[in-house]
């Protein structure tokens, strides 16, 4: 029956997976004891009035699976294994295309700790639902629902509670009460929908269905909202609702889950990445000292001498904001050239550990630089051309973020910065050379950072039009996993990890150039034909403007995601 006006439609019953439990990732090697701490990687977090426990075990509930085929479709599973006196708050779900690779969150009750807040509610934290209202489902249009078919059930919370995700059942009766929890008003945060996991495609509205993953709208270094795992649904009538469903909230203030300065080190040294360099890379990273010693300037608005930095970057300027008064420039004779280009031997990874979605996991920004960020090369379908100034500036800083669970210690993903964006990689997508170190590519000229090989446009991907980024593998590398400093971790609290002096330039890291770029653009649309010229002109005109200038960027500290979430 073509109940989605799509003939290749198939919907599986739990009777087709029943035989087995979903495939489960797991990381290449065994994750190691980690040194003795507080509440790091023991299993359980306490958020305040409730505990929490992350769960990855699951049961197959339901599945859209297109053209028959299991691994282009979309699962829905329960929890399974849920430890006596914990609750369910909601149902999982993700495509197929990969092993399991996420969790949700089961909560309990606990007493109160005094030292947490000095107004906790005298109502309990957790209420079953008073009942729950079908939302959704792909049944065939009659009166009465079937069996072995997907019903998508939102819980109907008591008046000060909230909802913390949906279950799905395969048959049309509705969910016992105790299925799952609601939690209180102010023991919950807002969440906003993020990724799409499923998209139906009908020319019946009535067949339409998003699924997306939900993540706390507050996040960042100073966000208390912790991701449940669960997701939002909507037909087609509710696409730009937002979501009925919350996050949890920490209203623990210790940071008891995240890791000493023992365990920061023993995380690194377990995960950190080897950072590969393209093979035909002239510009590479260094150390911030050697920059200093092999000639970098001070430069202050109106005096037209430099003055040389000091090893540790003390004669900066420190704090205020990026004003304009100062900047970093190299000399003007040909020592610059060489200062161009870096000095790997010295290169090591600046690290920025920091809490992250309410202190359910941990952020390690591992910040990259590189004196002389070089210019670009734009593709055009199958022609290249390389451009003498667009792209380039010097002072280059960029980044990569691992992501690891504070109940387990285990890597969950890896943010890639990519010039003004970037983007999550789970740890089942990533490249892994030694045991569990990922590998992460820096782009030629540009540094930015990839998990794979290859050709990476920024433009049109379709037109094969854009700003060309490539990454290889090469000899030219940086392992992360002992060349590294750490720089800043405030949570530890005062004097734990000093800070270096230079993190604390708020200025440019290289002068502001004024040239017009659009020549050289103008060039390369001046040899196209006519046809083209209007497309790649749009595509142009789309690029980050930081490609239109020569500007130096401002440090680690002043970039967004240094106290924010990373974009992606």
């Amino acid at each position: 029956m073509d109940i989605f006006g799509c003939k290749c439609f198939h919907w599986s019953t739990v009777a087709d997976f029943s035989s087995s439990e979903p495939e489960t990732f797991s990381l290449p090697s065994p994750i190691p004891q980690w040194p003795p701490g507080q509440g790091f990687a023991i299993g359980r977090i306490n958020l305040g009035e409730l505990e929490i426990l992350s769960i990855s075990r699951f049961e197959f509930i339901w599945g859209y699976f297109p053209f028959k085929n299991k691994k282009d479709g979309v699962s829905f599973y329960k929890p399974v294994g849920i430890p006596d006196g914990f609750h369910c708050l909601g149902h999982y779900c993700q495509s197929n295309d990969r092993p399991i690779n996420g969790f949700v969150l089961v909560s309990r009750e606990v007493a109160f700790p005094e030292s947490v807040s000095s107004n906790p509610s005298t109502t309990p934290a957790l209420q079953k639902p008073l009942d729950f209202v079908l939302v959704w489902s792909p049944d065939d249009g009659r009166d009465e629902y079937q069996d072995d078919c997907g019903y998508f059930w939102l819980p109907q919370p008591p008046d000060g509670y909230k909802a913390m995700g949906y279950v799905v059942t395969n048959k049309p009766g509705k969910p016992g009460l105790d299925e799952v929890r609601c939690v209180r008003d102010d023991l919950t945060d807002k969440c906003e929908t993020h990724r799409v996991i499923l998209k139906t495609n009908s020319k019946f509205p009535k067949f339409r269905f998003h699924v997306w993953s939900t993540r706390p709208c507050h996040r960042g270094m100073m966000g208390k909202g912790v991701s449940v795992g669960t997701f939002f649904c909507s037909n087609y009538w509710s696409f730009e609702e937002e979501p009925e469903v919350a996050c949890l909230k920490s209203t623990n203030s210790t940071l008891h889950a995240m890791p000493n300065l023992d365990q920061i080190h023993a995380l690194i040294k377990h995960y950190g990445p080897t950072v590969f360099f393209h093979p035909d890379e002239i510009y590479l990273p260094s150390s911030v000292p050697w920059f200093f010693q092999n000639g970098a300037l001070l430069y202050k608005k109106g005096c037209s001498v430099g003055e040389p930095i000091d090893t540790l970057g003390s004669n900066l300027p420190s704090g205020g904001t990026n004003d304009g008064e100062y900047w970093i420039d190299l000399p003007t004779d040909d020592q610059s050239s060489s200062i161009k280009y870096g000095n790997l031997e010295s290169a090591v990874l600046y690290v920025h550990v920091k809490p992250a979605l309410g202190c359910s996991f941990t952020d390690i920004a591992m910040w990259v630089f590189c004196p002389f960020n070089g210019p670009a090369t734009v593709k055009i379908g199958i022609i290249n051309f390389a451009l003498s100034k667009v792209g380039q500036h010097v002072g280059d800083w960029e980044h990569f973020t691992l992501r690891i669970s504070n109940f387990t210690g285990e890597l969950c993903s890896i943010y890639f910065s990519q010039h003004s964006g970037g983007k999550w990689v789970d740890a089942c997508d990533l490249e892994f050379i030694e045991g569990n170190k990922a590998v992460v590519y820096s782009t030629k000229s540009g540094h930015a950072s990839f998990p794979h090989p290859g050709t990476y446009l920024q433009g049109s991907s379709r037109l094969g039009v854009g700003i060309r980024n490539d990454a290889a593998r090469s000899n030219f590398y940086v392992d992360s996993s002992f060349k590294y400093e750490i720089v800043a971790a405030e949570y530890l609290g005062d004097g734990v990890v000093k800070e270096p002096c230079w993190l604390q330039y708020m200025r440019e890291w290289g002068p502001t150039v004024v040239y017009n770029s659009r020549t050289e653009l103008d060039r390369i649309i001046s040899f196209l034909p006519l046809m083209l010229r209007y497309s790649v002109e749009n595509i142009f005109a789309k690029l980050p403007l930081e490609l239109y200038g020569e500007e130096g960027p401002t440090g680690p500290k002043e970039k967004n995601n240094w106290l924010g979430d990373e974009r992606g």
